[in-house]
């Protein structure tokens, strides 16, 4: 079974669904196409993807693809625990330049679902976090883009400071939202 339940973004949703328990452990399926699509979610993945940050603080985003290889992602944490954020970018939305955090972690089995036309990052709360995602878009790297984490304009929380933070050199220089040309006409 799915459940799905929209957050403060309508279009942006928190799936959970059934764990199965006994003395060796859980068991659960993660994504299977047709409850999915019974629940108004009807993508098709192409493409899974992990990263393993070593450290508290690491921040990886927020980045986003721009069309045609646009990409929804359904994001989950198999070790460890995240603050997963969400802005909106899709210039006609009511949420234009809003944006929504949720903490996943692997205790739960909770999952976000990330529509097409937001960026999207994260900060690790827990040493050795692993995330794992679907994207119903191959990467391009042509299409890739990002906005700038620590934006001051987008007031987002992070439970880090710009000086603690664990950064690539590529995520230190995306531009701030004021600065990003309208991808998601």
């Amino acid at each position: 079974m799915v459940e799905a339940r929209s957050l403060a973004i309508p279009d942006v949703k928190l799936i959970r669904t059934n764990q199965f328990t006994d003395a060796r452990g859980y068991f659960c399926e993660t994504f299977q196409r047709s409850a999915f699509a019974e629940k108004g979610l009807p993508h098709d993945f192409v493409q899974d993807n992990q990263s393993c940050s070593e450290r508290v603080g690491t921040v990886r985003g927020l980045h986003f693809q721009r069309p045609p290889f646009a990409q929804a992602k359904l994001v989950r944490v198999v070790r460890g625990a995240i603050l997963d954020v969400v802005v909106d970018l899709r210039p006609l939305s009511s949420t234009f330049g809003k944006h929504l955090w949720v903490k996943l972690d692997s205790e739960s089995d909770e999952q976000l679902l990330v529509p097409k036309g937001f960026a999207h990052g994260f900060c690790t709360l827990q040493p050795q976090t692993m995330v794992c995602y679907k994207v119903d878009e191959v990467y391009s790297p042509d299409h890739d883009g990002g906005l700038y984490w620590a934006d001051p304009d987008l007031a987002i929380e992070w439970p880090v400071t710009t000086s603690e933070a664990q950064l690539s050199p590529k995520d230190r220089e995306l531009p701030a939202f004021d600065q990003l040309a309208s991808v998601f006409e």
